[in-house]
């Protein structure tokens, strides 16, 4: 069955998007630290590298970097002694919430059908 023109041009939109959506949340690390300070609302640095297990200081530093790029979290300096950031989720962040919760609900069913636990 060969695809009409307008479906094929949607199909290379939907890929686009889908690649974008990769670019953007690819990676060891990123969707792990967006569900920290997801489940938290607001997370210090040292909070979120405790919550994900195995990153550095560099990476994580690297991560948060590139994840306010990508305008999905704000970086906040407040005036504390000794200094303390604190992470939050964007407006635009915030629209990954369903997205994080289905992964978690997959990944708990996806452990149940591989070890059954």
């Amino acid at each position: 069955m060969e695809c009409k023109p307008l479906e094929k041009e949607l199909h290379k939109k939907e890929m686009m998007a889908v690649q974008d959506s990769m670019d953007v949340l690819s990676g060891k690390w990123k969707i792990s630290i967006i569900s920290s300070i997801c489940y938290y609302n607001k997370r210090r640095f040292s909070d979120i590298l405790n919550d994900v297990v195995g990153i550095s200081n560099k990476m994580l530093s690297k991560e948060l970097k590139e994840l306010e790029i990508n305008k999905l979290i704000n970086r906040t300096v407040l005036n504390t002694q000794p200094v303390t950031v604190q992470y939050e989720l964007t407006k635009h962040g915030k629209t990954l919430q369903t997205i994080i919760n289905n992964l978690t609900d997959w990944g708990i069913a996806h452990r149940k059908e591989i070890i059954g636990k």
